[in-house]
């Protein structure tokens, strides 16, 4: 694992609203603005879903992404970007589409079918919830396109199985390009919690010489963080999985988040890495 820590924001995510924080962008302008602010506080790599600022929900629509993304371009270069193709109610062609069509550095590869919603976990109940379809065919499919397109998948882990799915997959030798980069997600209702011992097995089940790094909803967020920093894993933070700092306070962005990480990076004896460090790490090439 890496010496060098990357930090990654998830600005805005599907469902984080300005009711949940009013500082979520929303507009390109908004997104490029919150890209270099991350920038300047350490963070390399930006996850990407556009949004339609009527409404703060995320759209897969290419134009929308198009805009977001040559506004980010624009105000901070050196950003490696990240397209999301995970999205509510969309066919397949729908989620994938802004990525084939922009060819970022990066996109989300989602690895298994689940239950997903939006939860009070404090009272247990649910305020909505979908079918998350991840079949293998997808994968497949995903992963052929992305590798023809020079987008490096990020493997999304949100239970094991989700991680025994790809390890499959990565048995046909010619749908992913290595080394592979995962990227383990904690506390989505319907997947797996943080939990140090899971952690450990799911960083240990790892194809050889794969990098990863960690992500959770709430107060997943910064137990994995910790973990993550110690064990030679990266991190990613922002308003799409927190909306809070460690405090309990509502963040002025995901760029001040990136701020406790950067001091948690630094405790841990890791320097933050560059946005050239980090296409080194992860094998990226450039754009």
């Amino acid at each position: 694992m890496s010496d060098k820590l990357i930090i990654t924001a998830a600005l805005a995510g599907g469902a984080t609203t300005k009711n949940n924080n009013p500082n979520t962008p929303y507009t390109p302008e908004e997104f490029a603005e919150e890209t270099y602010r991350c920038w300047q506080e350490g963070v390399s790599i930006v996850h990407i879903h556009a949004k339609d600022p009527n409404t703060g929900m995320a759209t897969m629509d290419v134009q929308a992404h198009r805009e977001t993304i040559s506004a980010i371009q624009a105000r901070c270069p050196e950003m490696i970007i990240n397209i999301s193709t995970g999205a509510m109610m969309t066919t397949p062609e729908q989620r994938i589409a802004p990525a084939l069509a922009i060819k970022p550095d990066m996109a989300s590869y989602n690895t298994n079918s689940m239950n997903f919603a939006l939860v009070d976990h404090k009272k247990g109940i649910i305020w909505m919830e979908f079918i998350y379809d991840n079949t293998f065919k997808m994968m497949e499919d995903f992963a052929r396109r992305m590798k023809e397109n020079g987008i490096k998948p990020e493997c999304e882990i949100f239970d094991h199985g989700g991680l025994y799915n790809t390890v499959l997959l990565r048995r046909q030798g010619d749908l992913f390009e290595e080394p592979m980069h995962f990227q383990f997600v904690y506390g989505v209702a319907g997947g797996m919690p943080f939990d140090t011992t899971l952690h450990l097995s799911l960083v240990k089940m790892l194809p050889e010489k794969a990098t990863y790094s960690v992500c959770g909803v709430g107060p997943n967020q910064i137990k994995a963080a910790f973990i993550s920093a110690t064990d030679g894993g990266h991190i990613r933070i922002g308003l799409e999985d927190n909306v809070k700092m460690p405090g309990g306070e509502l963040a002025k962005g995901s760029w001040e988040q990136a701020i406790w990480v950067r001091q948690l990076a630094a405790i841990a004896g890791r320097p933050v890495a560059t946005t050239a460090e980090t296409r080194g790490i992860l094998h990226l090439g450039k754009k």
